[in-house]
């Protein structure tokens, strides 16, 4: 079945091409107000083709075109295909710790530069993000533009940092709602850690859900000041700077769960060996269906005959006069 795709261009000009048509075939030629038809005709060079032919024929292009304009196509039906690419919720740690200064320029900066090369690892897979702390909130939906997901990652700085305690529950149910209808559900953490107690009923809901854990952890065994939001050291009561270490609990969480955690370092062969363990899991399964429709494109038919016709027109051929 033939049907236009464009067909709303087709109706927008055929009005001013009605009112074309009528006015070149209808007003006479400049020369032809002048001059008698015999007198014209002795002092032109005659065409072997007359003029009404020629516009004739230049109309009848300009209407070919904006036939193949409107984009005539065969409907053979709709057709299901497979969904390749992966859906994978990257969540953002952003609480007090992640301005501290063992790693290069901080924990925070740090963890998006590996997650921009995450990005880049993952070129066909759609890729939300998310920032947490006491209350997750969505940095960016899913998308498979990686250059638009890692300028609003830009976007995040330490004015983000918040010193409350960091809720890893809230976190894990933040998650589920945004993996809800995705399959399967890739859950990839860039964070510090955290301890057990503030990691009390994580797992848990994550494994009620059916979210796969991955993480991402920055910072040192060593540790570093906690800094605020001047970048001075915090002090706790007594009057010690507070110190922060990173904790691979988190880590382990993912590892029991049949996930992976590497422990971010420069380089980008940590986010690349992320990546191929991430999806050598998913490979064999499909991710999703999406429906599309099967065209045979016609427009080109109009388009070239249009072009021969034209060419025709324009086209000069002296017609020889015989006298007696």
């Amino acid at each position: 079945m033939i049907e236009f795709v464009n067909v709303y261009l087709f109706w927008i000009m055929i009005i001013p091409f009605v009112i074309f048509a009528f006015l070149i075939l209808t007003t006479k030629e400049r020369l032809e107000r002048v001059f008698a038809p015999e007198v014209l005709n002795r002092i032109m060079v005659s065409d072997a083709m007359p003029v009404k032919f020629r516009h004739l024929g230049m109309l009848l292009s300009i209407f070919l075109m904006i036939v193949a304009l409107a984009r005539p196509v065969v409907n053979e039906g709709d057709k299901k295909v497979d969904i390749q690419g992966l859906s994978v919720l990257c969540a953002l740690d952003i609480s007090g710790s992640m301005r501290s200064e063992d790693v290069y320029p901080n924990r925070l900066e740090f963890a998006k530069k590996k997650l921009s090369e995450l990005l880049d690892e993952m070129p066909t897979d759609m890729v939300a993000i998310e920032a947490f702390a006491y209350t997750p909130f969505v940095v960016a939906p899913f998308s498979s533009d990686k250059e638009s997901l890692k300028m609003m990652l830009q976007g995040i700085d330490d004015r983000y940092i918040s010193f409350g305690s960091t809720d890893f529950e809230a976190l894990a149910n933040t998650s589920a709602k945004i993996l809800e209808d995705k399959k399967p559900k890739i859950l990839v953490v860039f964070s510090d850690g955290g301890d057990k107690d503030a990691l009390k009923g994580f797992e848990d809901i994550l494994k009620n859900n059916g979210i796969d854990l991955y993480v991402v952890l920055v910072g040192t065994k060593t540790g570093a000041p906690v800094l605020d939001e001047n970048h001075k050291p915090l002090k706790l009561k007594d009057g010690t700077i507070a110190i922060t270490q990173r904790n691979d609990e988190l880590g382990k969480i993912a590892q029991e769960m049949n996930g992976a955690y590497v422990i971010a370092s420069n380089g980008k062969e940590d986010m690349k060996k992320l990546s191929e363990v991430i999806h050598s899991k998913y490979k064999n399964q499909i991710q999703g269906e999406a429906t599309i429709k099967q065209r045979v494109e016609l427009f080109y038919y109009p388009l070239a005959l249009a072009l021969l016709i034209l060419l025709i027109s324009l086209s000069s051929t002296p017609k020889i006069r015989r006298e007696k």
